[in-house]
């Protein structure tokens, strides 16, 4: 899928950036990506889905999941997607912004950038943004939603957005790790065992990402979709 400067014309920041996504899937639909990038990203998921199952066992030690068996792998990376976002530079960066506020929707997200820089994260009281100093040859790795909503907010997906340069233009590829389109997601039982109360209810993924893409991403406000009304 390609997409390019998305945007409405009421809006007073606009997006200013081009991409393409390689869904990846069990079924394999890489015969439908461009012929110029193919071979490059399925040589480059084939490197990370290892890394990215390493990363999660470790974050799921952390909420007394001691391994991922054949029952969890869909649930926690069932589907993954690559993008390749390319930002040109802006004559007016004061009125353009490469991604707006937003949290992922993934389980994790592994993110490869080059050395321009622009990537932001929320700090932790909420009322500042960090620069990201791109670390050459280094990942960097997010949680997203689904893994906030399966922890039961004792992991939180970061808001991030991505800011403009006038004079350089940014390469980013995001690889986000999914649940598949048919998994319950909701906070693992491991969790509500010694009587934590549930966050979160179950959900299917499916739904959540229509929910999700239904609206502009801004922030993590898809997350009240998943919230248990009772909590």
């Amino acid at each position: 899928m390609f997409w390019s400067a998305i945007g409405e014309k009421d809006e007073k920041v606009l997006e200013w950036r081009d991409g393409i996504r390689h869904g990846c899937n069990p079924q394999n639909d890489s015969n439908l990506w461009p012929p110029q990038t193919r071979n490059q990203v399925l040589e480059y998921q084939k490197w990370a889905t290892p890394l990215a199952k390493k990363l999660l066992e470790v974050l799921l030690k952390g909420l007394n999941v001691n391994e991922i068996d054949e029952s969890l792998e869909p649930l926690l990376m069932g589907t993954m997607a690559i993008n390749i976002n390319y930002y040109p530079p802006c004559p007016n960066p004061n009125i353009a912004i490469g991604f707006r506020r937003h949290c992922d929707m993934s389980c994790i997200t592994l993110l490869l950038q080059d050395d321009t820089g622009g990537l932001y994260v929320q700090g932790t009281k909420g009322d500042n943004w960090i620069h990201v100093n791109p670390i050459k040859s280094a990942l960097a790795v997010n949680i997203g939603n689904s893994l906030q909503i399966m922890s039961n907010d004792q992991y939180k997906s970061i808001e991030h957005c991505v800011a403009v340069d006038s004079s350089r233009a940014r390469i980013s590829v995001p690889l986000f790790v999914n649940p598949s389109p048919d998994s319950i997601i909701g906070p693992f039982p491991q969790i509500l065992k010694d009587g934590e109360k549930s966050v979160y209810k179950h959900i299917l993924f499916s739904d959540y990402w229509d929910h999700y893409f239904s609206k502009r991403p801004s922030g993590n406000a898809s997350l009240d979709f998943a919230k248990n009304l009772m909590f």
